[in-house]
């Protein structure tokens, strides 16, 4: 077939000619790709947009990102409930620090085997690995069991966000892919406002089990779907050995990251042994890895990704964004819980001006991103009203409207909607399709280290920020209210007397400013970095000029 003949924004344009690994969706599931390239052209409606099977099996790539998204906000809310039936208080932290140790570290790995054996098989062995740790974690009769099949759970997570962008990524050619962010910041916001919500409402009438059990009808869904009419090209199994020692030093090196910015400040004293144990381990391990990785015939991370100038800068974005994004989901509530004296069973709601503000934002720029081709302003600008919106938060006081507040978050979302889905389509658009599952992995990685440094970091900075006040403002008797914990809940916080919860809202205040004026500073350096972005063309076909009509062939 000629070239003549295909629609562009079609599936079968999803990879340049010769890449061999372009997304076709056919309900034969047959990899010849001029039939399929015959078949989503006529089934591409006129205006370039895409084949209703396409946008069947995004729903479906839609469900499974919001699995990964919505168990952590589920679990978080069914937590007390937990502990109280399984005790294991001391325990408590490491439900959440095994899924998220689990979860950076299997990343880069889920995204290698992809490109080396095939997406749409390891991405359905992710789901089928997270809908196992679902069903094991809601049948765990201790602490201990919990965590372990939570570490499970969080293997498969690792693979479903890398696998929904990396599917993404074969399918639909970065230009067209603009037309979709608006639904995937959806889903984002989705999880967060419906997380505690369903939590709530899933521990109170069916018990804290179901809310692991719940995963299981979605995911059932998602595998249907996805088997049903997701059909990628045959890929030719790679003789290459899999890179078990890169894997292994970048699983070492992750994990002890992640534990320092976990356990740093908290269960350990930052200049303690184990804390910088943990670093030696990390760092050594990590100079290994990328030691292995310049010999490796088909490395976990292959190095000359990072030698694309587009890929490093939105890799350091990707992090300074979840740094910070991570960091106001975190502290926002518990400032508004603790200072506005909100409800904290609605506390998705209270990130509603954030998240709307985001959908709304990424909604625009994927569609003019789309139309015009142009992107290299959205770091900018996202980067620029990202330090505004921290900055605006770091003035929040006891006084501060909610109003006012949600006028910040509002311009804090929308920095974060010109980041979230661009350093994605960015990255993805500067690595070959053979390279697009490492390429995805690794900017989602840098993301999620970001993250977990974002709240290690601005949550220490709060906690002693905090401290300090409560011993200034209420003496010895207001350094004991917070000597186990900075964050005490709405039932905590009603008890105290009154002079030492005046003193507590005056400390929150003083801590989320400290917090927010370092995440200032930390954007500060992702609005220089983004500066230096190339205006690189993005692959596939941008909206259909209008043409002559053609005599047929």
């Amino acid at each position: 077939m000629s070239s003549n003949g295909k629609q562009p924004g079609t599936v079968a344009e999803a990879a340049p000619a010769g890449d061999g690994a372009a997304g076709s969706i056919a309900t034969g599931g047959h990899g010849d790709a001029g039939a399929t390239a015959t078949a989503t052209a006529e089934a591409a409606p006129s205006g370039g947009r895409q084949p209703r099977s396409v946008r069947v099996v995004l729903l479906a790539l839609m469900i499974a990102m919001l699995l990964a998204m919505l168990d952590n906000m589920i679990v978080g809310t069914a937590m007390p409930t937990i502990v109280g039936e399984l005790g294991g208080l001391a325990h408590l932290s490491w439900v959440v620090t095994a899924y998220t140790l689990a979860t950076a570290a299997s990343t880069p790995i889920w995204g290698k085997l992809g490109d080396l054996y095939g997406r749409k098989g390891v991405f359905l062995a992710s789901i089928v690995v997270f809908l196992i740790g679902s069903v094991l974690s809601g049948m765990a009769q201790d602490m201990g069991q919990l965590i372990g099949f939570r570490a499970v759970q969080g293997l498969g997570a690792g693979g479903l966000m890398v696998g929904v962008m990396a599917i993404i990524g074969d399918l639909i050619p970065p230009r067209e892919r603009g037309k979709y962010q608006g639904m995937m910041a959806g889903v984002m916001a989705l999880a967060m406002i419906g997380g505690p919500l369903v939590g709530g409402t899933i521990t109170d009438h069916l018990g804290w089990r179901w809310s692991f059990y719940i995963n299981l009808p979605l995911g059932a869904v998602a595998l249907a779907m996805i088997t049903a009419v997701l059909h990628l090209p045959a890929k030719e199994r790679s003789k290459a050995k899999v890179d078990y020692l890169g894997a292994g030093l970048l699983t070492i090196g992750i994990t002890s990251i992640v534990l320092v910015t976990t356990w740093g400040g908290t269960e350990y004293a930052w200049t303690s042994g184990m804390i910088l144990l943990l670093i030696f381990v990390g760092v050594a391990a990590l100079v290994g890895f990328v030691a292995v990785q310049t010999k490796a015939p088909e490395p976990i991370m292959p190095l000359h990704i990072f030698r694309n100038r587009n890929f490093t800068i939105m890799s350091v974005v990707g992090f300074l964004t979840g740094f910070v994004m991570f960091g106001a989901v975190l502290f926002l509530p518990l400032y508004q819980q603790a200072v506005q004296g909100a409800s904290a069973t609605n506390s998705g709601l209270l990130l509603l001006p954030m998240l709307l503000s985001m959908m709304l934002v990424s909604l625009v720029v994927g569609r003019i991103t789309t139309n015009t081709g142009k992107y290299r302003i959205f770091p900018i600008l996202g980067s620029g009203l990202m330090v505004a919106g921290l900055f605006l938060l770091a003035q929040m006081g006891p006084d501060t409207s909610r109003l006012t507040s949600g006028v910040y978050m509002a311009v804090l979302g929308a920095g974060l909607g010109f980041l979230m889905q661009i350093t994605m389509l960015v990255a993805q658009n500067s690595v070959e399709m053979k390279d697009m599952g490492v390429g995805s992995s690794t900017t989602t990685l840098f993301r999620t280290l970001g993250g977990s440094f974002g709240a290690a970091i601005m949550g220490a900075l709060f906690t002693g920020r905090v401290q300090d006040e409560m011993a200034s403002r209420a003496g010895s008797g207001g350094a004991g209210v917070t000597e186990q914990s900075a964050q005490l809940d709405a039932a905590s916080l009603a008890k105290l007397p009154d002079v030492v919860r005046e003193a507590y809202q005056q400390a929150v205040s003083a801590g989320t400013h400290s917090a927010f004026l370092l995440g200032a500073c930390i954007a500060v350096i992702g609005f220089a970095v983004a500066f230096f972005v190339r205006e690189v063309p993005l692959r596939g076909a941008g909206p259909k000029e209008p043409e002559e009509a053609q005599p047929a062939v």
